[in-house]
Order: structure tokens, then C-alpha cells, then sequence
């Protein structure tokens, strides 16, 4: 009988049999490590673990600590649930079902609309696949007999996957009796593997996107290696429901979207707006500051200027329709780069001059589809707090220092004290996708590693992740409730500069290319505003919270001195109101908690007489009687040096 030679992850080279399977080798090397193993890599791949080895190989296993095996873990509960669907609802067209961050999507097509009995229905008939511990099984088909057999079952979608993604033979896995799939896999043997997932819930989407294309029906679910974990998320989950900043933004009044105005565009009623202004406010004064010139542009411009940038091709899907007026075409903008790249390009730079940081909170327009749309974190119309950076070789290490220092600092300032930094590069110049030589793509991943390490950064490398025009550093901030958040983004561009022929003058006398840094902190002013809601869940810290504190009149006899002590309040700064109704105090005080204000000063016939207010704490409750001057004290301090939420 022929052998194979198996390298192991320690370096160590065993001989096996033709035909052995990754899990062979697994209980070769434990019996532990068997029972553990979910997915296998070989040669770099990722690898089924029943799948035989088809030559001499180096082979390692992966296990519920390896993120990868998660990944392959979510794809086969997908396949679960489709397998499922099929079983209950025979007439169903498959779509795609991918694994993703937080679990697995399938995207179905049926005329009948699945209600939440049908999503029941589906968990339980995945427990009865897993139970029957049905085997994964791929098998390789020639791909003139696969778009046959697909056409013949109407299955046009996968005829054209197939089409698009299929070599001359292509692998396809099958479960149970009734689900067969196009899919390059791997998978976990069998269906018991799955220990422990949940069907979550049901929304519209279109095939690949297009709103043009078949309407589907996407059905979320989730999975993890163990009930705990599984029973982790849920409890997450919940509590993200009571943060949902949507649910939130309606509740107190600070934001909405409006039918009549279309969707994705935002609307900041007066409480919402105060807390934008705040945010706004806050970052101008720092860019200030920080040596940043402030710039305003417009919201249009001739779309020769996107066709210069690059835009009006690459990025045509994503923008607004051209409008056509007396001159020329014009279009809403997606970007403000073109337009500080006008700005940097309007007179003759010199070395001396560099660097020229410009920025503004601009306005920018994006076509987003109607099914990716979600509240304030996705939408059409959104101001980025925006900056450029224009500046010589020499300077640009001490620049991202910078932006980096800059971006940790909004952390900590807006309590966020938990984040992750990820360094995105690219592959050397191998696939020919990324712009800029292989002298400018050193020079700027090595400033980016610099900057990481002056700071102490802990960074994770993303190996050819960056954007096809430069290495970029993308911050994310982990919530309240643990969630990671894009946040903070500094990215290099060597194809703008080239584009618009962009100069300085150096000490040379000589015309050299600038480098250029895209830096945005906030990401979008929507954005970050909608997570600070659910970060707080409402309850903004002093400083940010719209109204700071709300005076309580017990009677008619009081509302003179309540008046008092808010137009007090008021003079010094504090955002005071006055609820003045003719209820009773414990309604008032129990709407004000509602409402999430800091403060409820309750006043009464005592505090009218010795010029004090009873103070209540929307979280510790009752913190007793004080003189006004003593209250505005306290929460000056908590307003001027921006506390936490107590």
C-alpha cells in the first residue's frame, strides 16, 4: 500500500496511508485533539476533516480555539438551516448562506412570506437534523452536469453562481435527503458537530444586492461551540435591544427619519441637535488646537471633478444620479478629499509650508441601498468629520503620532476606554491590485508601525487588507455591552496626489509630490452620535446629556422659585428646565427618569424658605436637600471636566 508524508504544525514528518483524512491524523497525534477538531488546514487551506488527502501534505487542526474553525462552524449550521427549510418547505430556492462576525444568514426565495411560527418550525427541524447526525458530504461535479442539474431544479441563481465562480469541476456539499449546495466549503463532519445555535430572525434583501434583482427572504441565525457561549450572546442581544438607538432616538425625542423626505437622511430634533452641537463643538475646538485649518465646501461639484478622482468610475454605484444644469453635469459628494485636494492645489506650496492639515465637517451623500440602511449607523446623507494631510516624507511619522493621539483621546473623552487597533497592508505588489510602488507602500506601512509603537499601540496586522491606494490604522472601540465599533480611520492615498498632480517646492528648488493622510475620527457625526446612545443607552454622562436638569415644582405656590432656580442654573451654563404641569411631583420626577436628565431638583415649601433644592440622581436616587449655589458647584465640576455618566 503507497504513503503519504504528513508534516506536522511541530515540524515532525510522519507516513500514513493513501487515503488518510485529516481526523486520522488527529487521533494519531491525540485522541483529544480528535474530539476537539472541527476543521483542518492543509498546505495553507483550509480543509474538510473527512476529506482524503490526495498527497504529501503539512496538516494542521483546528479546534474551537482557532477563529477559523468558527467561521467554517457558522457556514455548516447555514447549510443546517437551508437543510431545514428544504425539509419543511420543499419549493424553496436557495440563495447564498455565508458565516458572519456574530453567526450565518441564508437567503431564501419564496412566494410565500415566512412569519415567526415558520421561524420556530425551522429551529426545531435543524435540532432534528443535528440529532440524526447527518454527514457533510462533498462531492466534485463537472460543471456543464452541475448547470444542468441546477436549471432542471430552477435553480437560476445557483446556475449563476456557477457560471461565474466554477472551474471545470466544481464542489458541491449535500445533507440529508433534500439539500445539495454549490460551495467550496469546508464544512464540520456531520451535523451533530453543531451543539449549540439559534434562529434569530427574518428580513428582506436582494439577490446579490440588486434591487433589481430577486427579492429574497433572509433568515438570521447564530452559533457557537457551547450553550454557554450561545446563551452569552442572547443576554447580549436583549440588552442591545433596550440600547437600539432607533428605539432610543424616538423615546427621548432627539432624532428621526422622515417618509415624506425619503430614506437614510436624518433629521436632529432640538434635544438631538444640542448633543451634536456639543460633539461638533468639541472636535472644531480641537482641530484648532491640534494645528488643523478649518475649510468649508460644497455639497456639489462638475463631474469632471469625479471623473479626476477617480470617482465617476469606480465609485459610480455609490453616488447620487447627475444632475444636469446650464454648465455642465453635475453631483452630490461622496468624499471632501477632491475638494481639499482643490483647496491644497489653489496656490504654490513650499516645504515650509508643510504640513497642511485641512478640515471640516462636511456633508457627504452616498447611494446606499434600501435593505443595508439602519437607522443613524447606515444612511444616505451623513457629515464626516474630516481631515487632509498634506506633508513631506520627513513629517509623516510625527503626523500619524498625531492622528493617532487624536483618535485616542476622543476615546477617553467620550468614555471609551476599551478599544483595538488593526494595521491593514498589502501583499507586496504580487496581485498588481494596489497602487503606488513598493518605495511608497514601505515607507508608509513603516511610519504606520512607528507611530503604533512611540504610542504603545497594541496592533493586529491585517495582511492584504488595505485599500488599493494606501496601509491604513482602523481603531475600534469596544461599548458597554462589548461590542467592537469601527471607529477611527488614518489611511494613506499615493493616488490622489498622482491624480491631481499635486507639488510642493522642496529645499532643492525641485517639484516633489506630497504625501497625503485621509483621517476621520468620529467616522460619521450620525454614526458615532447613534453609538453613544447605545453605549449610554440614553443616559448621556452630564456634559453631553441635552437637558442636565429639570426643576420640580411639588404645587402652584413653588413654580415662582423653581422658575428661579432654572433661569439660575441657566445663567451659569447648566441646561435647565422647568416642569411646571399641574400633576403630581412623583409623576413628574418618574417621566424626568424616563427622559434619562441627570438631575431632578425637586422644590417645596422647605427649600423655597432656606434657598435649596432637593436632589435626585436619575441613578442613585435621592442625594438630599442643598443650597443652589452647592448643586451648581457639583455639576459644574461634572460638566467642565466631562465625567463619566455617574
Amino acid at each position: 500500500m503507497s504513503s503519504i508524508q504528513v508534516t506536522l504544525p511541530d515540524g515532525s514528518r510522519q507516513s500514513f496511508p493513501a487515503g488518510t483524512r485529516p481526523i486520522d491524523v488527529a487521533r494519531a497525534i491525540s485522541p483529544r485533539l480528535a474530539k476537539e477538531a472541527i476543521v483542518a488546514r492543509v498546505n495553507g487551506e483550509l480543509y474538510d476533516l473527512t476529506r482524503p488527502l490526495e498527497s504529501d501534505a503539512k496538516v494542521e487542526i483546528l479546534t474551537p480555539k482557532d477563529p477559523e474553525a468558527l467561521e467554517v462552524y457558522r457556514h455548516s449550521a447555514a447549510h443546517l438551516m437551508a437543510a431545514a427549510v428544504l425539509e419543511l418547505f420543499p419549493d424553496t430556492k436557495l440563495g447564498i448562506g455565508p458565516a458572519t462576525e456574530n453567526g450565518f444568514y441564508y437567503d431564501f426565495k419564496r412566494d410565500t412570506p415566512f412569519t415567526a411560527e415558520d421561524l420556530q418550525k425551522i429551529e426545531e427541524k435543524m435540532r432534528e437534523l443535528q440529532a440524526r447526525d447527518l454527514p457533510y458530504e462533498r462531492k466534485l461535479t463537472p460543471k456543464e452536469e452541475g448547470l444542468r442539474k441546477y436549471a432542471e431544479m430552477g435553480e437560476h441563481m445557483k446556475c449563476e453562481l456557477i457560471q461565474e465562480r466554477a472551474g471545470e469541476v466544481f464542489s458541491e456539499y449535500t445533507l440529508g435527503p433534500h439539500f445539495i449546495d454549490f460551495c467550496r466549503g469546508p464544512h464540520v463532519p456531520s451535523s451533530s458537530y453543531i451543539k449549540a445555535f439559534k434562529v434569530l430572525s427574518l428580513a428582506g434583501a436582494y439577490w446579490r444586492g440588486d434591487e433589481k434583482g430577486d427579492q429574497m427572504q433572509r433568515i438570521y441565525g447564530t452559533a457557537f461551540f457551547t450553550q454557554k457561549e450561545l446563551e452569552d450572546y442572547l443576554r447580549q442581544l436583549e440588552e442591545a435591544k433596550k440600547r437600539d438607538h432607533r428605539k432610543l432616538g424616538k423615546e427621548l425625542d432627539l432624532f428621526s427619519i422622515q417618509e415624506l423626505a425619503g430614506p437614510g437622511l436624518i433629521f436632529f430634533h432640538p434635544k438631538g441637535a444640542i448633543v451634536r452641537k456639543i460633539l461638533e463643538d468639541w472636535m472644531r475646538e480641537q482641530c484648532l488646537a491640534r494645528g488643523y485649518q478649518p475649510v468649508y465646501t460644497p455639497h456639489v461639484a462638475r463631474a469632471d471633478l469625479w471623473k479626476t478622482s477617480g470617482h465617476y468610475n469606480f465609485y459610480a454605484e455609490n453616488m447620487f444620479t447627475r444632475m444636469s444644469l446650464d454648465d455642465a453635469e453635475y453631483q452630490l459628494k461622496p468624499m471632501n478629499c477632491p475638494f481639499h485636494i482643490l483647496i491644497y492645489q489653489d496656490r504654490l506650496r513650499s516645504y515650509r509650508d508643510l504640513p497642511v492639515r485641512l478640515a471640516e465637517l462636511g456633508t457627504v451623500y452616498r447611494y446606499e441601498r434600501s435593505g443595508v440602511m439602519h437607522g443613524l449607523m447606515r444612511v444616505r446623507g451623513f457629515t464626516q468629520d474630516d481631515a487632509h494631510i498634506f506633508c513631506t516624507p520627513e513629517q509623516i511619522e510625527d503626523e500619524v503620532v498625531g492622528c493617532l493621539q487624536f483618535a485616542i483621546d476622543v476615546l477617553h473623552t467620550f468614555g471609551f476606554d476599551d478599544y483595538a487597533a488593526e494595521l491593514s497592508t498589502w501583499d507586496g505588489g504580487a496581485s498588481g491590485k494596489y497602487d503606488g510602488s513598493a518605495e511608497q507602500w514601505q515607507l508608509a506601512e513603516n511610519a504606520l508601525h512607528r507611530a503604533t509603537e512611540r504610542l504603545n499601540l497594541k496592533v493586529k496586522v491585517m495582511p492584504d487588507e488595505a485599500a488599493f491606494y494606501g496601509p491604513k490604522i482602523d481603531v475600534k472601540l469596544v461599548d458597554a455591552i462589548g461590542r467592537l465599533w469601527q471607529l477611527s480611520t488614518v489611511q494613506f492615498d499615493f493616488t490622489l496626489p498622482h491624480r491631481f498632480g499635486l507639488e510642493y517646492i522642496g529645499e532643492d528648488g525641485k517639484a516633489h509630490q506630497p504625501l497625503m493622510v485621509h483621517r476621520a475620527l468620529y467616522g460619521s457625526v450620525e454614526r458615532f452620535f447613534g453609538i453613544l446612545v447605545e453605549h449610554y443607552a440614553g443616559a448621556f454622562p452630564v456634559w453631553l446629556a441635552p437637558v442636565q436638569a429639570v426643576v420640580l415644582p411639588i404645587t402652584d405656590r413653588h413654580v415662582e422659585y423653581g422658575r428661579k432656580v432654572m433661569q439660575q442654573l441657566q445663567q451659569a451654563g447648566v441646561r435647565a428646565t422647568l416642569d411646571d404641569r399641574k400633576e403630581k411631583v412623583n409623576l413628574k420626577i418618574r417621566e424626568a427618569q424616563l427622559q434619562k436628565v441627570p438631575f431632578m431638583l425637586v422644590v417645596g415649601d422647605r427649600e423655597m424658605e432656606s434657598g435649596a433644592v432637593a436632589v435626585r440622581n436619575r441613578k442613585h436616587g435621592d442625594q438630599g436637600a442643598m443650597p443652589v449655589a452647592e448643586f451648581l458647584s457639583r455639576i459644574r465640576t461634572l460638566i467642565d471636566t466631562k465625567a463619566p455618566a455617574e
